[in-house]
């Protein structure tokens, strides 16, 4: 068998590992670049002939930076099934068809106002070619496992992060695979636990934040502090927010802090067609999470959901403090930019990211303190506070991976440390080595390794 690695190397983004054996093929994950312009444009280069003949696809979750990138498999004529837990398979309708609209509709911005370099511009994909992905899924229940192509077995665990992910298993010539995606926190507020795994031959671990701990400060005090600091400057608190499990667990939180007075019942309004809908999972994945019914309600009904676009523009127009949880989280697109531009030139507003920028995102930019940041063509001012809230993210930080990895009854044969910036995978590289004694490697972008059979 060979393994090759065409994203989630030296980066965060563009998940994409390959698993041959003999004829067949399977490809775990299938997810945009982000960030740098240079990560960006791969995108755009010619399908991979690696990715000409798969048998199957399968996802470990719905985020785009894991599945952004099946419009474009699918528009290049792969036919073939994406292997997801139901609720992914949920969760990917609302993100593929989102981005491809969002990407048509930045096009067209593009095109009439005449600020892209290309003539025309074109998005990446079409709402289209999202539907021609979305028909091949295929749901796939946790620990069943199915047979994906000859010789290769399936099996998908929790992961906790977000609604539906999952570790994925890959059985194949006697060895066992395991592919960890995106992390969740053991004690995360609404999601469940990572689920422990026993034993692998190989094992690729994401190192999101594989060099550091998240803060230890209390997330709801924190938060508090930012939107009453905020109010006293008769401000209004952006907050920059991925969709699917960052807004939900936001409005989990503001709901908490009103409940409990300790700030007062300012309005709060949910800015994202995509997190609106992505809401209403919740309700229906309820054995996912650790949230009550009860508890999901009242959430829904202490936030104001903004559905339409005149509705969008209407909150540029707010005089009165105010919270806007608007996506997307890293400023990369969605009608987050909209209300940047019209509120970050003004001191007396916040704007609080609540998760990882990206290098090379306008999320990363501001949060280190850029004095403007380019929005439609513009050079916009930013003059509002800026704050970054690490402790809310949906992924296990450096302690956390480390815990679950000593969940193993052995160590894997091969360990290769994948989705990190490069000193944050480096680091958890040498701390998996030193700590741990396993064999374990960093691959490089477009690597192909072979995994030698059991003697």
């Amino acid at each position: 068998m060979q393994l090759t690695f065409l994203g989630g190397t030296g980066t965060v983004t563009g998940s994409k590992f390959l698993l041959t054996r003999d004829s067949s093929r399977v490809l775990i994950d299938c997810g945009l670049f982000q960030g740098y312009k240079q990560l960006r444009l791969r995108n755009w280069e010619p399908l991979p002939a690696a990715l000409s003949a798969l048998d199957a696809v399968v996802l470990t979750h719905a985020h785009l930076d894991h599945s952004g990138y099946l419009p474009v498999l699918a528009r290049e004529g792969y036919t073939g099934p994406i292997y997801a837990t139901p609720a992914t398979c949920a969760l990917a309708e609302i993100l593929l068809l989102d981005s491809a609209r969002l990407q048509e509709e930045q096009a067209e911005h593009a095109n009439r106002h005449g600020y892209s370099r290309h003539s025309p511009a074109r998005p990446l994909y079409t709402e289209q070619d999202a539907k021609r992905a979305l028909a091949l899924l295929r749901p796939v229940a946790l620990h069943q496992p199915i047979m994906v192509a000859q010789g290769m077995e399936l099996l998908l665990r929790t992961a906790g992060h977000i609604l539906g992910a999952a570790t994925v298993q890959i059985k194949a010539d006697g060895q066992t695979l395991v592919f960890s995606g995106d992390l969740g926190r053991p004690q995360d507020p609404i999601m469940r636990a990572p689920e422990l795994i026993r034993t692998a031959d190989v094992l690729l671990v994401e190192s999101t934040y594989g060099d550091r701990q998240h803060p230890t400060e209390s997330t709801e005090q924190f938060l508090a502090q930012v939107i009453n600091q905020t109010l006293l400057r008769h401000g209004i608190t952006l907050v920059p927010s991925f969709a699917v499990g960052r807004a939900q667990l936001l409005m989990y939180y503001l709901y908490k802090l009103k409940r409990d007075g300790l700030i007062p019942d300012i309005p709060v309004y949910l800015n994202s067609p995509m997190a609106t809908d992505a809401t209403v999972l919740y309700q229906q994945f309820r054995s996912e999470h650790r949230m009550t019914p009860a508890e999901c309600a009242a959430m829904c009904r202490g936030t104001h959901i903004i559905r339409t676009v005149d509705e969008s523009r209407r909150l540029d127009q707010l005089r009165e403090p105010a919270v806007i949880i608007a996506a997307s989280g890293m400023a990369t697109g969605g009608r987050v930019l909209h209300h940047l531009k019209a509120l970050a030139p003004n001191p007396r507003n916040s704007i609080l990211f609540s998760g990882f920028q990206a290098g090379g995102t306008r999320g990363a930019d501001i949060v280190a303190g850029a004095h403007s940041v380019r929005l439609h063509g513009e050079d916009v001012p930013v003059r509002a506070q800026v704050y970054a809230m690490e402790n809310l993210s949906a992924h296990a930080d450096a302690d956390e991976i480390m815990e679950w990895l000593r969940g193993f009854a052995r160590p894997p044969r091969q360990t290769y440390v994948i989705h990190g910036e490069p000193h944050a995978a480096d680091t958890l590289r040498r701390r998996i080595s030193i700590e741990l004694g396993w064999q374990v490697y960093v691959p490089e972008y477009q690597e192909t390794v072979a995994i030698d059979p059991v003697r």
